[in-house]
């Protein structure tokens, strides 16, 4: 028997696994706080394009297919361009990340999400000096593409399949995930939830910093969504954390 007081091998065994799975080290590239800072540039790039670029959605795709939609049904053909180019912008974006990935996935100077943000940072650059409204479809367009980049680089937070640029998908597994939480009691499917809902919070924390921002300077309140991914760019060389 053991003595009283001291935990029996399985307890110890239970004990040391537990403090395993507490300082397993995670990519930067998957951690919280990098993940959370690149849901609020998201949050943030959506309420730009909408309130200064022509009430364009840069993230929400969807909702620029609802509104071609609409306009292809009015008879807008015109009109409609100016929400399919974003679309088409958004796609491109994904073709891009994948060369980018099997093009430098050997590299051993930068990781590929490192090249991935830093151009990120340095195309969110060229809207603030192009004036809303002559430049407003060339910018939807780079946004969307840069939107897509990130959407397809970063989708894992501390190892979970979490998106950081866009929360419809967040909400509707977190929400699922609360079914299963409510049947199994189970805590792992409990921190799952609150990941996902986290980065939904952020996300809206993006985008009321989107509106005041965009409220106090205009067109060139995007260079803090740059800023934002400078910090990122510079926290991923840290190798883990």
């Amino acid at each position: 028997m053991p003595v009283s007081g001291c935990p029996s091998g399985g307890a110890r065994s239970e004990t040391n696994e537990m403090k395993f799975k507490q300082h397993v080290p995670v990519q930067v590239s998957e951690s919280f706080w990098l993940c959370a800072l690149l849901t609020m540039t998201g949050g943030f790039l959506d309420v730009y394009t909408y309130v200064t670029r022509g009430q364009v959605f840069a993230n929400a795709q969807t909702g620029n297919i609802v509104l071609l939609g609409l306009n292809i049904a009015e008879g807008h053909i015109r009109e409609s361009l100016y929400y399919l180019l974003p679309i088409a912008a958004f796609a491109l974006g994904i073709l891009f990340v994948e060369w980018i990935r099997a093009r430098f996935r050997e590299y051993s100077q930068l990781h590929w999400r490192q090249i991935v943000v830093f151009l990120e940072a340095l195309l969110l650059l060229l809207p603030a000096f192009m004036v809303s409204g002559a430049w407003d479809t060339q910018v939807n367009i780079l946004i969307s593409f840069v939107c897509a980049v990130q959407v397809e680089s970063f989708r894992k937070v501390r190892g979970q399949n979490i998106a950081t640029t866009m929360c419809t998908g967040n909400l509707r597994t977190a929400t699922e995930q609360i079914f299963y939480y409510l049947h199994s009691h189970d805590a792992e499917t409990g921190r799952r939830i609150l990941g996902y809902y986290e980065m939904v919070l952020f996300f809206i924390l993006g985008a009321a910093a989107g509106a005041v921002l965009t409220a106090q300077f205009a067109e060139k309140s995007i260079l803090f969504c740059s800023a934002m991914l400078g910090v990122a760019f510079f926290s991923m060389f840290m190798k883990e954390v």
